[in-house]
């Protein structure tokens, strides 16, 4: 079975989103350009980890390789906009993995399907100042798995950050005694001894 790479190198709009209500959201990575739309699901802590390890990764680039980074995204760049329409599935993320290549000064980003074994969703992060992620199907286990891969200048990929950030937080506010989401018609909180908060 051969897998298919849906790459985005650079994306015309490249940004984390829902569908749904808070407490039963979707959340989708959707990447935009040459016509074509590409949307993605994945858990909310895999966006929530996505942002926390660009920025790490960034901060490195910048550290190690001497790479402007801009601040914050302009306010101007920021993009509240909703999610591209229709929001078709192309896969459930299982892994995701980042690279930066020196040699363009960009941050590359891949998706990667969720195979038959995936229990849980990973993050690795790879600093790549030689080559960026690459496609050779033998060094790769799940070569037969679907992919979505962009490539990212500094400034979109704090864009993105910012975005992402601001998508997680939009969620149910957490308890202030627990820490769990709070659902509007409110929650069984632990720390109440199970009574309804």
């Amino acid at each position: 079975m051969t897998h298919q790479v849906h790459a985005f190198e650079p994306p015309e709009r490249f940004v984390a989103g829902t569908v749904g209500e808070p407490g039963d959201r979707t959340f989708f990575l959707q990447a935009r350009g040459g016509g074509r739309v590409v949307s993605v699901a994945l858990e909310k802590v895999q966006v929530s980890l996505l942002a926390e390890k660009l920025e790490e990764l960034l901060t490195e680039a910048s550290r190690r390789f001497g790479v402007e980074l801009p601040e914050t995204s302009p306010l101007s760049a920021n993009d509240n906009e909703p999610l591209d329409t229709p929001v078709d599935e192309e896969f459930r993320v299982g892994t995701l993995g980042l690279a930066f290549d020196v040699d363009t000064t960009t941050v590359v980003i891949e998706a990667i399907e969720a195979g038959e074994g995936d229990a849980e969703a990973d993050l690795g992060g790879d600093e790549d100042d030689e080559e960026p992620l690459d496609d050779d199907e033998d060094d790769e286990p799940d070569d037969d798995l679907d992919r979505l891969r962009v490539r990212l200048t500094p400034e979109a990929t704090r864009a993105f950050i910012d975005r992402a950030r601001r998508v997680v937080a939009a969620g149910r506010p957490p308890c202030p005694l627990c820490g769990q989401p709070l659902d509007p018609a409110g929650h069984l909180c632990p720390r109440h001894n199970g009574y309804h908060r």
